[in-house]
């Protein structure tokens, strides 16, 4: 067979670790795809940078979305990232000029993933994307290959590593969110700008990809629900520790008699679970098939050595003639994603005020609970200040979503709840 001649756009780590990974594991590679992988050229927007890989052997284009009409590369590898400019430009005319896609890009995906795999699938090419997702393990492999025979009925993730770091040292240290959330930035797990990552939109946009993958719908990102972990305070840590419970930035995504759920939100996990478990830059994702059953899926989400090897992973299925429908099911028969009413979800909540210690205010929550059809399961209050603010952590029985937010707003406004009430979903596995 002849040699496959990639492109790679994009030079940051993980462009670079593709490079460097195909130049290591060369005789590898050619022995599992049964023909020569190679690069044919090479594209970034500082052609001088220094980089931890030599480039000198590689042609350089300037302009990323010439590569699409080059007629010497067969397969586009785009690592620019972003949902418009040259990255969408770039994967957009490869795949009309013929040319299979691997990308890394979770917004593209998130934004344009179901025009760009119907553009795909029309044209009979491949479009990769495992590493778009959860680094270097192989969960969207698992999910359309692995548990191809399944119908998925839930799936949590926790799909984003500085999130993760941040909540586990928090537990481990004690300290406040600020504390840990400049460390991480001094250690490069958190960007100078964290809010893409601490305001849940890199974990939604994640989220969006699996949901499509394992229900078999159009990529539905504007309907999921979206929380970051900012308001998670060392108190919320410590009181969820004494209760049994870690907290995690979950995205999760079930299948509802009326729909599909799909939020991104802190919370409760109990510690026995495998999430619970994942700790530090760690990524993690359980999904529950019909037949299958529980499947865990854990390793690093992150990094230029896991996520080349995801990218390289694609490339390698591509030089071995795979082409399998993007999102598992062919794009011209994906679902119109229907979105449940999230109001509707029943579970159990975790519920901490901040409150002026005097007589009756605990009487007054438990009240209002009582009206909501809300039930109490604990109530914990360490500290007594007759006075002064202390805070009181109550957990519930499963209620409906609506009555809990309901009773929220009530109790938020009584005069003794000095603060706006902390409210965390508690998850069951």
């Amino acid at each position: 067979m002849t040699t496959l001649r990639i492109a790679v756009a994009g030079l940051g780590t993980v462009g670079s670790g593709v490079v460097q990974l195909l130049e290591q594991q060369r005789e590898l590679l050619t022995a599992r795809a049964g023909r020569a992988i190679e690069i044919a050229a090479v594209s970034a927007r500082s052609r001088n940078k220094q980089r931890n890989v030599d480039l000198s052997s590689y042609r350089f284009v300037d302009d990323p979305v010439a590569l699409a009409s080059d007629p010497d590369i067969d397969v586009v590898v785009e690592l620019i990232g972003g949902d418009e400019g040259p990255a969408r430009s770039l994967v957009e005319a490869s795949l009309a000029a013929g040319k299979s896609v691997v990308t890394a890009n979770k917004a593209l995906l998130a934004r344009h993933g179901t025009s760009l795999a119907r553009a795909a699938e029309k044209n009979g090419l491949a479009l990769g994307y495992e590493a778009s997702v959860c680094g270097g393990i192989p969960i969207i492999k698992g999910l359309r290959e692995g548990l191809a025979a399944n119908r998925i009925t839930e799936l949590h993730g926790i799909l984003n590593g500085t999130c993760n770091y941040i909540l586990s040292q928090m537990r481990d240290s004690g300290r406040s969110f600020n504390d840990v959330l400049a460390e991480a930035q001094a250690l490069g797990y958190a960007e100078a700008d964290p809010s893409f990552d601490i305001d849940g939109i890199d974990t939604a946009h994640k989220l969006a990809i699996l949901t499509a993958v394992a229900f078999g719908t159009e990529v539905d990102l504007a309907s999921i629900q979206i929380e970051g972990i900012r308001r998670i305070g060392a108190l919320d840590i410590a009181y969820a520790d004494e209760l049994g419970y870690a907290i995690k930035l979950l995205g999760t995504a079930r299948r509802a008699e009326d729909g599909i759920e799909q939020r991104v939100q802190p919370c409760m996990v109990p510690k026995a679970a495998p999430l619970a478990r994942a700790d530090g830059v760690l990524n993690a994702v359980v999904a529950n098939g019909d037949f299958a059953g529980k499947m865990n899926f854990v390793g690093r989400g992150a990094g230029g050595g896991p996520t080349a090897s995801a990218v390289v992973a694609d490339v390698l299925d591509i030089a071995r003639g795979a082409r399998l429908p993007v999102f598992g099911v062919p794009a011209d028969r994906l679902e119109k994603a229907r979105p449940c009413a999230l109001d509707q979800r029943v579970g159990a909540y975790y519920l901490r005020l901040m409150v002026v210690d005097r007589p009756g205010v605990i009487a007054d929550v438990a009240a209002i609970l009582r009206d909501h059809q809300v039930s109490l399961e604990s109530v914990l209050q360490r500290l007594r200040a007759p006075g002064d603010n202390v805070p009181v952590v109550l957990t519930t029985h499963e209620t409906q979503e609506a009555r809990m937010t309901a009773a929220v707003v009530q109790i938020g406004a009584l005069p003794s709840v000095v603060e706006l009430p902390r409210v965390i979903r508690i998850e069951q596995f």
